[in-house]
């Protein structure tokens, strides 16, 4: 979920509590489907009740889980490939979840359709950017590339959410949106022309 840039920092901040938890007998995936159901919850109950101030707090206060359990992991030596599996695929259900909510608001009580579209559109690409990679690397080629990087996504949507309900014009989330879209999209072009091409170095 960090960038490169910020992955030592939290790291180094996290690392005693992942410690901790592995010494009292928590296990990463424990954390992993702990911190993801406490997001779809947040995204899922308080989002669609157009909280979307304390629906921000309540999914920052898990969101870190997805540094903990990889910071755990590695303190047990990798995890395997199980815990990647499980930790790939509930990020897709806490990014879904987060996007959802957002369009049921609103689609309803929140009355402004551009936006719902716009977190819908976000979702779909979102999906397809991590399928992307996904299906690639099954097949042998690499695809991380493209601009529209995981945590950069949830960051700006989180924040410009979370100000969004404290009063902050609506407009802003939309052009938020709009742009998270537009970047998901470069990026599954991006992947797609990157497999293309190493698809006809392997060609005879």
């Amino acid at each position: 979920m960090l960038n490169r840039h910020a992955r030592g920092f939290f790291t180094a901040l996290f690392s005693p509590l992942a410690r901790w938890f592995l010494k009292v007998g928590v296990s990463p995936d424990t954390v992993t489907i702990i911190g993801t159901a406490g997001v779809v919850v947040g995204a899922l109950v308080f989002y669609p009740l157009g909280q979307l101030w304390w629906g921000t707090l309540f999914i920052t206060a898990f969101i870190f889980s997805d540094v903990i359990d990889g910071i755990m992991a590695r303190m047990q030596n990798g995890g395997g490939r199980w815990g990647n599996f499980l930790d790939s695929t509930l990020d897709r259900v806490a990014d879904g979840a987060l996007f959802a909510g957002l369009a049921i608001w609103f689609f309803t009580g929140g009355a402004d359709h551009a936006i719902a579209v716009a977190a819908v559109v976000c979702l779909v690409l979102g999906m397809v950017v991590s399928y992307a990679r996904a299906k690639a690397e099954a097949l042998g080629f690499e695809a991380n590339v493209g601009v529209a990087e995981r945590a950069e996504r949830l960051v700006s949507v989180l924040v410009v959410t979370g100000f969004t309900g404290l009063g902050l014009p609506s407009t802003v989330l939309l052009v938020t949106l709009g742009l998270l879209a537009l970047a998901s999209l470069i990026t599954v072009v991006q992947r797609i022309v990157t497999v293309h091409r190493q698809s006809l170095e392997d060609a005879p």
